[in-house]
C-alpha cells in the first residue's frame, strides 16, 4: 500500500454537493502515514465543514489496505492557487530533526553483499576516533548486522524512567539495532512495510540518543521502505553510497543514487569497497573485480569519491569477532582508508 493509493481514493470523491469545484485530494495540504496510522490535513474551504469532510475522507480511504486509525485537522482557508497542493503520489510532508543530532547521515547501497554494514560500522568508529560525539543505528531490519560488526550479539535494549530505548555504547559510540530486541540471532523478523516503517520512527524519535555530532544510520539495501520513510519523515543531512567495482555492484547502486536524490536526500559521495588487493609479500596492488569503472560511475553522477578500501581478510575476521578494523589495527592501509573518509564527510557537511 502506497501513499499513491491513498491520494487515488480521495481524488474520486467530487465535493460538488458541498458547493465546492475541488474534490476531495485538492483540499490536502498535507499526508503522513506512520505504520498503520494516517494523519490528513485538509484545507478548510469554509467553517461549518469539518464533520462532513472527515466523514467522507474516512468513508473514501475505508477500502484501502493497512490504514487503522484516520486522523484528520484542517487549515483555515483554501487551496492557493500560487501553490497548489502536490501532484497526486507526491504530497507534502512533515519532516522533522532527530533531537541532539546535528547531522543525520545514511550509509546506503543499491544491493547487498557490498560491505554496507562494515563500512557504516568504520565510519562511525572513525569519526569517533576524530574527536565528535557519534551514534550508529542498524536500520536493517532483516538483517541487522551491527550486533556483530561491534561484539554486541549477547546486548539486550533496555528503557529508562522516561520511556526512551537506551541505546547500547561500544569502541566510544553509541549503538542501537532490532537485534538487541530478538530473543536470538536467528530470530527472522517477518513484518510488512507498516510494522518495519513504525520501528524504524522509533528507532529515531524514541531513543535517548543525547547530543551528538553524528548518527550514521546503516540502510538495509535496496530502494524500498525505509529509504521512503526517512525521506517522508526526518530531515537528513546526506547519504553515502557504497559500491564494489562490479558492474552489477554499480548497476544496483545507480538505483540508490537516484533514489535519493529523487527523495531530496543530498548524496555526500560514494565509497569504493573492495577496489583492490595487496600482496603482502610484493605490496603489489591487484584489481580484482577490475578498474576504473567507479570512477567513471562517479563522474557520470556528479559525485565525489570519498575513497577506495582494499580488501584485506584481516577486515572479515575482526569483523567476525567483534573487532572492527580501525579498532584492531588502526595503523593498516584499510584504516587509514575509513579515516580518510571520515574527514571527507565531516569537511562535506561543515
Amino acid at each position: 500500500m502506497a501513499v499513491k493509493d491513498i491520494m487515488d481514493a480521495l481524488k474520486g470523491v467530487s465535493l460538488e454537493d458541498l458547493g465546492l469545484k475541488e474534490n476531495l485530494a485538492q483540499l490536502v495540504k498535507d499526508i503522513k502515514l506512520i505504520g498503520n496510522d494516517l494523519n490528513v490535513l485538509l484545507y478548510l474551504p469554509k467553517a461549518g465543514l469539518e464533520d462532513v469532510l472527515k466523514r467522507k475522507v474516512e468513508e473514501a480511504l475505508s477500502g484501502v489496505p493497512d490504514v487503522k486509525r484516520i486522523d484528520v485537522k484542517f487549515a483555515q482557508g483554501a487551496p492557493q492557487q500560487s501553490a497548489p497542493p502536490p501532484p497526486m503520489g507526491q504530497p507534502a510532508f512533515t519532516k522533522r530533526n532527530v533531537p541532539g543530532i546535528k547531522h543525520l547521515v545514511a550509509v546506503g547501497s543499491g544491493k547487498g553483499g557490498v560491505g554496507k554494514s562494515t563500512v557504516a560500522a568504520n565510519l562511525a568508529l572513525s569519526l569517533a576516533k576524530l574527536g565528535y560525539k557519534v551514534g550508529l543505528l542498524d536500520a536493517d531490519i532483516y538483517g541487522p548486522s551491527i550486533p556483530t560488526i561491534l561484539g554486541l550479539k549477547n546486548e539486550r535494549a533496555t528503557v529508562n524512567e522516561r520511556n526512551k530505548i537506551v541505546p547500547a555504547e561500544k569502541y566510544g559510540i553509541k549503538v542501537l539495532s532490532i537485534g538487541f530486541m530478538l530473543p536470538s540471532e536467528d530470530t527472522p523478523i517477518i513484518w510488512r512495510g507498516p510494522m518495519l516503517m513504525k520501528a524504524l520512527t522509533q528507532f529515531l524519535f524514541d531513543v535517548e540518543w543525547g547530543e551528538l555530532d553524528f548518527l550514521i544510520m546503516d540502510l538495509p539495501p535496496g530502494t524500498g521502505d525505509v529509504q521512503l520513510t526517512l525521506a517522508q519523515n526526518v530531515n537528513m543531512s546526506g547519504a553515502v553510497v557504497v559500491t564494489t567495482p562490479q558492474d552489477v555492484a554499480l548497476a544496483d547502486v545507480k538505483k540508490a543514487t537516484s533514489m535519493f536524490r529523487e527523495v531530496q536526500i543530498p548524496v555526500i559521495g560514494v565509497i569504493e569497497n573492495m577496489a583492490y588487493f595487496v600482496c603482502p609479500d610484493s605490496g603489489k596492488k591487484f584489481y580484482i573485480f577490475g578498474k576504473g569503472k567507479t570512477a567513471e560511475f562517479a563522474a557520470a553522477y556528479n559525485l565525489k569519491i570519498l575513497g577506495s578500501i582494499p580488501i584485506d581478510p584481516e577486515v572479515a575476521q575482526k569483523s567476525d569477532e567483534g573487532v572492527p578494523v580501525v579498532v584492531s589495527h588502526p595503523d593498516s592501509e584499510v584504516a587509514r582508508a575509513f579515516f580518510g573518509i571520515a574527514k571527507l564527510v565531516a569537511q562535506e557537511l561543515g
